[in-house]
């Protein structure tokens, strides 16, 4: 594994500013670089990159004895959830819907609008669900067919116990779907060691790709189980399985340019130690976030047991001169864009730990942090008692 530094993660090229978000992310020059040609999405070379990229992501969940298939798809994240749910859960399927922030409730609602039977365990934003939670809804509902779980939860930034939740499922005899959009590639999924169905992920996120596709890793008898589920022909997981399989094609325009430049990025992922050196950097980022953010007066959303090494929420200042909106142009014009808090509780932002950066980064982040307090006349960062209180009686 390497050990990253100053040289080995330069600045963004063109005075661009680092994404200090959960994706699209700040990406290495090589990864722009790939993108600098033209490919045939028919042809031959470009067949072999698809399969080369199907392969790789494979060898990154584990799969060692050929009992998944990585499917990609066009579009977004958010689309590729939208397939699972359509593809894996039959029309008469029921969904429990495990939510602990933004994306679960997405979830939630992507089924509402697929016409799909679900039920909801909401533990708001301070907490995960875990494992006994489950076993006792699964117990309650046997209509219950599917279990949709968030392996990180960015908008807290919480990384929830998915071993603890697979286990749970497999006990009951139900099935489970995975939304690792911003954990795959930097938290370790081994297929060898979960029980699932399918999971998600996306191209901008942990493998530091650009934006364009989103990818699909699911056990092969699932696949062939989910012909005629979906409700969509763009979205249709097996249609575009047994095409690729068939063809080595997709089945509509790919993604060419984001298909090479994730190629790269999986380069660059292997040589840094694969998801345990990515994780490694990305751990690091955010213990050197925290520590600097705190000695400035902020404090985070979570207790340290439920930060994830991904993203940070931070509780916004009470002081009544801190404006976000001023603090995020303030971060911007120092080199850094942050993200806004996705909190129904309270007032929030949260930094991103991703990205082609490493510790050396987030320390000048912390730095323009604190300028950018100076900046707006804030001597203390220290939040509203009213917000830590509500996550004390809330995380209770």
């Amino acid at each position: 594994m390497t050990n990253p530094s100053d040289t080995a993660f330069p600045p963004p090229a063109m005075g661009e500013p680092y994404l200090l978000t959960p994706g699209p992310l700040t990406t290495a020059a090589s990864v722009k670089q790939a993108m600098l040609r033209d490919w045939g999405s028919w042809d031959g070379d470009f067949r072999a990159m698809t399969a080369e990229l199907r392969r790789k992501l494979l060898a990154i969940a584990g799969d060692v004895d050929g009992t998944c298939d990585c499917v990609p798809l066009q579009g977004s994240g958010t689309f590729a959830v939208e397939a699972m749910l359509g593809s894996f859960v039959p029309r008469d399927g029921k969904v429990l819907v495990l939510a602990n922030g933004a994306y679960g409730l997405r979830a939630a609602e992507t089924l509402r609008y697929l016409g799909r039977a679900h039920a909801v365990i909401d533990k708001g934003d301070y907490l995960p669900p875990r494992g006994d939670e489950v076993a006792a809804a699964l117990a309650a509902d046997p209509a219950i067919t599917h279990v949709i779980a968030i392996h990180c939860e960015t908008s807290s930034g919480i990384l929830n116990p998915l071993g603890e939740i697979a286990e749970a499922v497999a006990a009951a005899g139900r099935k489970l779907l995975v939304d690792s959009m911003s954990a795959f590639g930097g938290v370790a999924f081994d297929v060898n060691t979960i029980a699932f169905e399918a999971l998600v992920s996306s191209a901008n996120k942990c493998i530091e790709g650009v934006p364009g596709f989103s990818f699909v890793i699911a056990r092969k008898d699932a696949l062939e189980a989910a012909a005629g589920n979906s409700h969509s022909l763009s979205l249709d997981i097996h249609a575009q399985w047994a095409y690729m399989n068939k063809t080595g094609q997709w089945r509509f325009t790919p993604p060419t340019h984001a298909v090479a430049a994730f190629l790269e990025a999986l380069r660059l992922h292997e040589i840094e130690g694969g998801v345990a050196g990515r994780r490694a950097r990305y751990t690091r980022n955010r213990d050197v976030l925290v520590a600097g953010m705190r000695a400035l007066g902020f404090e985070t959303l979570l207790k340290d047991q439920w930060l994830s090494p991904i993203i940070v929420t931070f509780f916004n200042p009470a002081h009544p001169a801190f404006v976000f909106t001023r603090f995020y142009d303030l971060m911007k014009e120092k080199g850094f864009i942050i993200y806004p808090g996705k909190l129904t509780v309270v007032d929030s932002f949260r930094v991103g730990c991703i990205g082609r950066m490493d510790e050396h980064v987030m320390r000048r982040a912390v730095g323009a942090a604190g300028e950018a307090l100076f900046d707006m006349g804030v001597d203390d960062a220290t939040p509203p008692e009213a917000a830590i209180a509500e996550r004390a009686r809330l995380a209770a």
